[in-house]
């Protein structure tokens, strides 16, 4: 009985200790995935920076388009769980443990984040310092309080850095 005990209350840290750093785990829905990779607009063979890839949706919509994913995921459980989904599009999709406010990225054309709306800022703090060459970013639900939105479709919002914002 124990060891039910004890299991129970690593997940629950699992899931309850990220809200500290990030956001909880909620499913991107299909339709909000298809309109995300729309407004990324990659090409094949571009890269996806997935920052909170919960259970690997979005990193594996990108392999099947013919985009390199990277998805960082700060649970455990959930890394894991994306990593085993993802394995059969391992040439192009790669699973990080970590937390992506600490780690640095690997160069990006576009990044997808379910975010919260209090890290916004933080997040559009760090694209806008770090960004070396054109990138885009793609947020579902939540919008970026001081940037103009470059589009939208289906509650998803393109923000384009370096880039010429579209007319």
């Amino acid at each position: 009985m124990t060891w039910l005990i004890v299991a129970l209350a690593v997940i629950l840290l699992c899931f309850s200790g990220v809200l500290l750093v990030g956001a909880p785990y909620l499913p991107t829905l299909t339709p909000q995935v298809a309109a995300a990779l729309e407004l990324a607009a990659l090409r094949p063979g571009e890269t996806l920076l997935e920052l909170g890839c919960g259970d690997g949706k979005v990193l594996i919509a990108a392999a099947q388009q013919g985009y390199r994913a990277v998805g960082y995921e700060l649970n455990p459980i959930l890394a894991a769980v994306a990593w085993l989904r993802t394995r059969r599009y391992r040439r192009l999709v790669r699973v990080v443990c970590a937390n992506f406010w600490t780690t640095e990225w690997p160069p990006t054309d576009a990044i997808f984040t379910f975010l919260l709306p209090k890290y916004m800022n933080k997040l559009d703090t760090i694209i806008a310092q770090n960004v070396q060459k054109p990138v885009k970013l793609v947020s579902f639900a939540f919008k970026l309080p001081d940037r103009p939105i470059d589009d939208e479709k289906a509650g998803v919002y393109l923000y384009n850095y370096g880039l010429k914002a579209k007319n």
